[in-house]
């Protein structure tokens, strides 16, 4: 069994031309919502889709063969939490940003994680659309197409605040969200709501955006963007202020190290 070094020495290089080709998947989707092609989970507005399924299925086959005894938490599939624990559990989200993948919006991505007992070691996230390929190494730094990146360090009202609007509770959160959305606004330089948290996450780091919060998401959603964001020198943790946990969803705040503590006294009022 490789140790967490070992796994870590390969993981991009074998990564890398997997998430390429499956890219190239979603690039070749045809008739998206034609019959058959979108089913519905639950919640509201939980979308899945038949090229979700295809990127799902490319990426455990061709990372079963690369890294021996792995495990796997993805979207589109029945899920143990116990996997996290083992030496080599990836996390992955075939399609983020299903919706805008649905509607041809051109803003979705691939985000995959590599967990060696239960710590992020790697996470990429890979927009086709773009061909850009964010990606981090614990303890190794985040990268864009393989060029250093880091948070910006942009006071609060400078700040450009990404948020999600965790669609598949809007009976529950949706108020508490636009409360908060409000509240930032008119303290901040703007808002953006793109509809692929783990490209705002990407972005994050990559110095885009400054703030990015949503009150419930995936592990799927945040694994990858988790390490990118404190690997290029933010913080995340939940909105109340916990570290993060790949085991169940949960809220999600991220921002650079300036911004991080003073949102998160605005966030902790909503729990």
């Amino acid at each position: 069994m490789k140790t967490s070094n070992e796994l870590l020495s390969s993981a991009h290089e074998l990564i890398c031309p997997i998430l390429t080709e499956a890219g190239k998947i979603m690039l070749g989707a045809t008739d998206v919502d034609g019959e058959g092609g979108i089913s519905e989970k639950p919640g509201t507005a939980n979308f899945v889709t038949l090229y979700d399924i295809r990127v799902q299925k490319y990426l455990m086959k061709e990372l079963s063969a690369r890294f021996e005894d792995a495990y796997f938490i993805a979207e589109e599939k029945e899920n143990d939490a116990e996997s996290l624990r083992h030496p080599c559990c990836f996390v992955i989200d075939p399609i983020d940003g299903t919706t805008n993948f649905i509607h041809s919006y051109n803003h979705s991505c691939i985000s995959l994680a590599l967990i060696s007992y239960g710590e992020v070691i790697y996470g990429a996230v890979y927009d086709p659309y773009l061909g850009e390929l964010f990606h981090a190494e614990k303890g190794k730094g985040a990268y864009l197409n393989g060029k250093p990146i880091k948070v910006s360090q942009h006071p609060l009202n400078y700040a450009l605040t990404a948020f999600g609007t965790a669609p598949y509770c809007k009976d529950t959160l949706l108020e508490k969200t636009f409360a908060l959305v409000s509240e930032l606004c008119r303290d901040t330089a703007d808002i953006r709501r793109c509809g692929s948290a783990a490209l705002d996450m990407a972005y994050l780091a990559a110095g885009r955006n400054d703030i990015f919060f949503e009150f419930m998401l995936s592990p799927w959603d945040i694994a990858a963007g988790s390490l990118l964001i404190t690997e290029a020198g933010g913080v995340i943790t939940d909105m109340k202020g916990n570290p993060i946990s790949f085991a169940e969803p949960g809220s999600i705040l991220a921002a650079t190290e300036n911004l991080h503590g003073e949102v998160l006294e605005r966030t902790k009022k909503y729990f």
